[in-house]
């Protein structure tokens, strides 16, 4: 611990330190908000004739929402529904754990049309980011 009038030292963080940091925020905002802050992983897999993942979903719920943080489907097998099946069950699913929202994002070049079409509306958007593109950022109520 630096001394009072010493420059903290700064340092490369492993995945135990980012780990750390993530419990100590956590055990702030629950101090704060109460157990409505409790986080409860939400991912889901779909896998090929092979046994490997073909598609999946990467999500929690935490504060009544669920926030999907990747969605993916192998390109060989988009335009099967799987995407809607993926999103549509993990709706369910924070339904269950007591959500009554979705927000998520994605990239002007990735599924915005997606979302759309599956109910959620656009509520902000990061001009180039990357430069010349766009990274939206989608909600829907449950």
């Amino acid at each position: 611990m630096p001394g009072p009038h010493a420059s903290p030292r700064i340092e490369p963080a492993g995945a135990d330190d980012a780990a750390a940091v993530f419990a100590g925020l956590r055990a702030f905002n629950r101090a704060a908000c109460g157990a409505a802050l409790d986080d409860q992983a939400l991912n889901r897999v779909i896998r090929d004739a092979h046994g490997t993942p073909c598609a999946g979903l990467v999500a929690d719920v935490y504060g009544g929402w669920l926030s999907v943080h990747a969605l993916w489907v192998d390109e060989r097998h988009r335009g099967l529904g799987l995407g809607h099946a993926l999103l549509a069950d993990a709706e369910q699913q924070a339904r269950a754990l007591g959500a009554r929202s979705v927000m998520l994002d994605t990239f002007s070049w990735q599924a915005e049309g997606f979302y759309l079409k599956q109910g959620y509306a656009i509520f902000g958007r990061l001009e180039d980011f990357p430069p010349g593109h766009q990274r939206l950022y989608l909600r829907k109520r449950l």
